[in-house]
């Protein structure tokens, strides 16, 4: 075996390693911080909490079998290669969100202030983790691509709040309580913001180079699977002299994993420039006008 792979085998053991941890921790934040707290943090999680109030089966085994038709369409639409990790993770998370919640019931803590502050961020860094090591959670970002298949003209921003609202609503009903859905209103936005600072730090959105033999397959996915433009500039190499397309796109923060994963899968062998861009103005990003007003 040579050297390369096993180097290669042993990063992706660690990022397992990672996972175990991410995922565990999640499970943790949800059973003793969260779920207590009737705090349903939107998507696959919030609605998971809200159906164990309804029929009290577990958390996680809620987590599990809402996950698992939108597990079964990744692999439809990705291939078991490109979701295998993404179903390790689902499955720790679940596991581990019924193990603390049956056996350190004792532990939970009913504070919804700790529960919104404390549960949210530890959720978001967990999920920074598992994002970093090339996992998801599965969750809602199927979802969201089959509706912009069919939506298109709805921004996908503007879908994830949508699924987001749709699960607090849901909330404040099942609860009765429109207190709890609002401190689960604050719980996404806590969420969210810790998750970006995990991932990203205090950086903008990225402005993305991508020196490749294979520019055109690479930009399909990028425009397909991530929704975002691209432009092809006509370089050659002052070495070389070989004349290439440069792929320059401008990713919002949250993508930029999904665009390394794509430009890996596609080309190991690429050349790949991330810069920080503190502003971008346009389509899709903010309008210089209105930010200028």
């Amino acid at each position: 075996m040579s050297s390369l792979k096993k180097n290669d085998i042993k990063k992706r053991l660690m990022e397992y390693v990672v996972i175990t941890f991410a995922a565990s921790l999640y499970g943790l934040a949800t059973a003793l911080l969260i779920d207590p707290n009737n705090i349903a943090p939107g998507g696959i999680t919030g609605l998971a909490i809200v159906m164990n109030r309804l029929i009290p089966i577990g958390t996680g085994m809620w987590f599990l079998f809402m996950n698992i038709p939108i597990l079964i369409i990744a692999i439809w639409k990705f291939g078991i290669r490109f979701t295998i990790s993404t179903i390790y993770a689902t499955s720790v998370i679940s596991w581990s969100t019924d193990f603390f919640s049956n056996y350190l019931g004792a532990f939970m803590i009913k504070d919804i202030i700790l529960g919104v502050t404390i549960g949210s961020a530890l959720s978001a860094v967990a999920m920074g983790l598992v994002f970093k090591s090339h996992a998801t959670s599965g969750g809602t970002d199927v979802i969201i691509k089959l509706l912009r298949l069919k939506y298109p003209h709805i921004k996908t921003g503007m879908l994830y709040i949508l699924t987001d609202v749709v699960v607090l609503i849901i909330a404040g009903v099942v609860f009765n309580d429109i207190t709890a859905a609002l401190y689960s209103f604050i719980s996404v936005m806590v969420t969210s913001s810790v998750l970006d600072l995990v991932l990203y730090g205090r950086d903008g959105a990225k402005l993305v180079y991508i020196i490749s033999d294979h520019p055109d397959i690479i930009t399909a996915r990028l425009l397909e699977e991530l929704d975002i433009g691209a432009t092809h500039v006509f370089a050659q190499g002052a070495y070389s002299g070989e004349k290439k397309k440069v792929i320059m796109c401008a990713i919002k923060k949250r993508l930029s994993p999904m665009a390394e994963d794509i430009v890996r899968d596609e080309d190991p062998n690429a050349f790949m420039i991330v810069t920080s861009a503190s502003e971008i103005f346009g389509e899709g990003y903010k309008s210089y006008f209105d930010e200028r007003m």
